[in-house]
Order: structure tokens, then sequence, then C-alpha cells
């Protein structure tokens, strides 16, 4: 053999040896971005998630729901499937088990699903949905987290328009899983949370760590121009809405 040809051969298995290396490294890298994941929303392979869907408030059909509604709990099977768990779907005046079996995601407010109402009063008794004055003129629910509101604005009051969500992961017990709640003002702004959730989750888990319980509120920017794809981070609740209300001055 000379050594031209040599030198090839050589070239040719350093190459190859280099190529294996860095597919087993990428290989290495997905799998324990994929075990961060499952740890964070408390998935297992070939395990299960509850997605509890809301009503459509504004329809007089008890059991229609809103398309960005079925659009956030699609983006939540999707994510589900990706950390090799399935979805089970049911309704929210459909269920009746405790929490800590299966991972849960919770779509809407309290006044759309009634299981929302549930975790509010019993996890984060200092966060509320309470209803505008009557000067504001509309019907959307103003969320309440200790001192701090956060009201809804139409397009009239404010350029675009604002809307808000909370996202929380609570009911953290050794050995049980997760929820995720995700309450909104609206329909949209409940999928816009549900695509910061799969977005951010990795910054979630940093901030808050793999097992810990947070509450934030996220602010959805001029929906009608950007629909759900304009969600920002506004405040981290978590000490005001696990916080019982204070008592009313008399």
């Amino acid at each position: 053999m000379t050594d031209g040809v040599l030198n090839v051969v050589l070239g040719l298995v350093a190459s190859a040896i280099s190529a294996g290396l860095g597919w087993l490294a990428q290989t290495l890298r997905r799998r324990r971005r994929l075990e961060r994941e499952r740890a964070f929303f408390g998935l297992t392979s070939g395990g299960e998630a509850l997605l509890v869907a809301n009503r459509q408030v504004s329809s007089a059909d008890p059991h229609s729901v809103a398309r960005d509604d079925v659009y956030a709990l699609m983006e939540l099977a999707a994510l589900v499937r990706e950390c090799g768990a399935r979805s089970v779907l049911t309704s929210h005046d459909e269920v009746r088990q405790g929490l800590g079996d299966k991972t849960e995601f919770c779509v809407g407010g309290p006044e759309s699903n009634a299981r929302t109402a549930a975790h509010l009063a019993s996890w984060l008794p200092g966060a509320a949905f309470v209803a505008p004055p009557e000067a504001a003129g509309h019907p959307v629910r103003t969320l309440l987290v200790g001192d701090r509101e956060f009201a809804f604005r139409t397009a009239a009051e404010q350029p675009g328009g604002t809307a808000y969500a909370l996202l929380a992961r609570i009911h953290l017990r050794p050995g049980s899983r997760p929820v995720f709640l995700i309450a909104g003002q609206t329909a949209v702004s409940n999928h816009a949370a549900v695509r910061y959730l799969a977005a951010h989750h990795r910054s979630l888990a940093r901030r808050h760590g793999p097992d810990g319980a947070f509450a934030v509120v996220l602010r959805v920017v001029n929906t009608r121009a950007y629909g759900p794809d304009v969600v920002e981070f506004e405040a981290d609740v978590t000490a005001g809405a696990t916080a019982p209300p204070q008592p009313a001055a008399a």
C-alpha cells in the first residue's frame, strides 16, 4: 500500500470515528434533554397524562369548547407524546379522581372549568378571577393575585388590547405527579400559556427547580393581530398565590 493510499484510508477511518462520536454525543444530549423534560412534567415512557378540557362560556351548549382551547389541548397532547406518554382527554365536569396518580393539565379559568375552581381553592387560595366593575364594559374577569391586579384590556382601552393567563404547577408531593394549571382570561390566552409552557419549560425548571411549585402570570399582547404567538412573562406570583387571602378591613 502506497503512502497516498494509506493516508486516504486513515482519513476515512478518522472521519468515520469522528462522525460516530458526534452522533453518540448528540444522542446522549437528546436523551438527557428528554429525561429532564419528563422529570419536569412528571411523565414517564408509556405513562398517561390527564388533559382536562373546559367549556366555552359564551355558548349555550355545555359541551362546546372554544377553538383556541381545542388548539391548546392538541398542543398539550403533542407535548405528552413527545415525552413518550399518552394523553387521556376528559371534560372538566366528568373528572372524579384525586391528584398525584398521573400528570394533569387543566385548561381554562374557574368560570369555564370546575376543576380549575377546585385547584385554585385548594392550592392557590391567593389567586382569584373576579368580575370587573360594570364601567369596564366587557365581561372578561380580572385576575387578582394577592394585592396585584391583572385586568383584561380591550383594543378600545389599550392599543391592541391585553389579556393575562395564570400558569402554575401545583400539588407536588414525594412520589406524586404534578398538576399544571393553565387559567387564562380568554381562550386565546389559554392557548398562549400552553405555548409558553412548551417553549420555556427548561427556564421554568432552572428558576423553580425540577420539583418546585410555582405560579406565574403571562401577558398576551394584541391577540387580534398576533393570536397566541406574542406572550410575555409578566410576574412571578408564587408567594401571593399560595398565601391565603387577607381578611377585608372592617
